[in-house]
């Protein structure tokens, strides 16, 4: 009962979303049309991953929505969901996946403090949590315009999410956060341009829920932890008319964190705690963070530029280049950050084959906008009035946590996520990281596909804490899946893959899967 107890807790800052969506649920549940056929589609799958080293290897546990991080799991998944209906101008739908998971525990590091005033380190095992709420979302959507209300997983709007190394700010590498998410559903035509320029745009407030993951991770002896923080996405992204043999999409996206308590830690004793408010001008004021004073710091921003060129070939396959330039501040914004970004190149053929789909990208964090910061607003007095804004440190705050969620990172997995530091660090401790990745997928038979990741990268620590010696990762993954043709519904998946080096460890592991879909049908057709 205790640890059900804790489970509960760790989930409460939930109920207020979870109610939301429940009242957005309940009159479409309770009172739709049997006049016409009603489908509500579900799913159930069963998931066990085996292996050695401390965790998963890399692209097993990447961009699969925090689901699998340890070395051994036994997972079985169940959901229910309705899509809405895009051809009605009014329609809604929600979803609700439940996961329950047996995973070993990891030994972390944790101070402890004693009355002598020395303290001693002790080790901390941790595993993820037997059962958890993964989805629970209601959404409504009027001609192009939607909003949800709930948990509900995201992906990257603009980059293949099964072949991608991840997006820069939201790349389904962690699990859902709780929000209110509104916005246009589909780029919609701006009014004048004859449908040869259009615009898609979004805004999201939630609340992080990992305050227990937070508290039984950190070491307590250097460093800095957050609870109670908010979380804002928004992005507007501009594309020309996409029928048109080449079609161009430019934008930026912004992710952040504001709100919450922080309490820094020195050599295991409290040196500071400061809260930031939640009113509502911070609210407006995350909406575009302003260079200058505190204003500047009422929250953790971190974005990219992001810049799609896609080109039809005359067999109806496509060939798309594109650029994600991340962004702490307004060197990077100002694109002073040098080759830092994630550059890509993808092929999408028109129908399934031997291969079908291709991508190849170099990722580069090693700028970062320079070594040197200095703002004279963070200097009253100062007769120095020349600014310095670089030792950018992506993904790391010097006042909220890391952009990070049960451990996961939120942006690209490529950058080695919290959960990895057994020493109870909370943050990147390797950000100043280049190398690149390649993802490959094909569709020999018709019942038959496959898919094949593989990269390469090579870290020098942060800007600020630089690391004595490089460390490199060599990380591959096969994947086969099966779905048989008498068995509609049905998929069987198969994964091997191995992590070499020194960034993530040498390890090798199992991944197998079965899972089912199908739909319940009410009313009459």
């Amino acid at each position: 009962m205790d640890r059900f107890k804790m489970i509960f807790e760790s989930q409460k800052g939930c109920c207020r979303l979870y109610l939301a969506t429940f009242a957005i649920l309940l009159p479409g549940l309770c009172g739709f049309p049997l006049r016409a056929e009603y489908k509500i589609d579900y799913k159930a799958e069963i998931i066990a991953n085996v292996g050695d080293g401390k965790f998963a290897p890399y692209y097993v546990a990447s961009n699969r929505h925090g689901l699998i991080t340890q070395t051994n799991t036994a997972l079985l998944l169940a959901g229910i969901s309705r899509q809405w209906d895009s051809s009605s101008r009014f329609s809604y739908g929600f979803g609700a996946d439940f996961v329950a998971d047996y995973s070993n525990a990891t030994e972390y590091r944790r101070f402890m403090p004693r009355e002598s005033g020395k303290g001693t380190w002790e080790a901390n095992y941790q595993r993820p949590q037997e059962v958890w709420v993964q989805q629970l979302y209601g959404e409504m959507r009027y001609r192009g315009v939607f909003m949800t209300v709930g948990l509900k997983e995201h992906g990257s709007a603009l980059l293949d999410n099964r072949l991608s190394s991840g997006d820069l700010v939201e790349s389904g590498n962690s699990r859902p956060i709780p929000e209110v998410r509104i916005g246009f559903n589909d780029f919609q035509d701006i009014p004048f341009t004859q449908g040869w320029v259009q615009i898609q745009g979004e805004i999201s407030y939630g609340k992080l829920t990992d305050n227990g993951w937070l508290r039984n991770h950190f070491n307590y002896y250097t460093g800095h932890m957050n609870e109670g923080a908010l979380y804002s996405y928004k992005r507007c992204y501009f594309r020309t008319k996409p029928s048109a043999p080449l079609s161009v999409t430019v934008g930026m996206q912004v992710g952040a964190m504001f709100g919450g308590t922080t309490t820094w830690y020195s050599e295991g004793k409290v040196t500071q705690t400061r809260k930031f408010s939640r009113g509502i001008k911070e609210f407006f004021k995350i909406l575009v963070p302003t260079d200058g004073g505190q204003e500047y710091y009422s929250g953790s921003s971190l974005g990219s530029w992001d810049i799609h060129a896609r080109y039809w070939l005359r067999d109806g396959s496509y060939l798309k280049a594109y650029l994600q330039k991340p962004w702490e501040d307004g060197s990077g914004i100002g694109f002073m950050n040098g080759f830092d970004g994630l550059w890509g190149l993808e092929y999408k053929a028109p129908f399934p084959g031997i291969v079908d789909g291709v991508v190849v990208e170099y990722l580069d964090f090693t700028n970062q906008s320079g070594p040197l910061h200095w703002d004279p607003d963070d200097a009253p007095g100062s007769t120095i009035t020349t600014r310095a804004e670089g030792a950018d440190d992506y993904y790391n705050n010097h006042e909220y946590n890391s952009y990070a969620y049960y451990g996961m990172a939120i942006g690209t997995p490529f950058l080695p996520s919290p959960i990895y530091n057994r020493d109870g660090y909370l943050g990147f401790v390797n950000n100043r990281v280049r190398g690149f990745h390649i993802g490959i997928q094909g569709t020999p038979m018709e019942s038959l596909g496959y898919r094949v990741l593989g990269g390469y990268r090579k870290g020098w620590g942060n800007g600020y804490y630089p690391s004595l010696e490089s460390t490199h990762d060599t990380s591959f993954m096969a994947e086969v899946t099966y779905s048989p043709e008498r068995v509609a519904g049905l998929s069987v998946s198969a994964q091997v893959a191995l992590d070499h080096g020194t960034m993530l460890g040498n390890r090798m592991g199992g991944c197998f899967s079965v899972s089912y879909k199908g739909d319940f049908s009410f009313g009459r057709k």
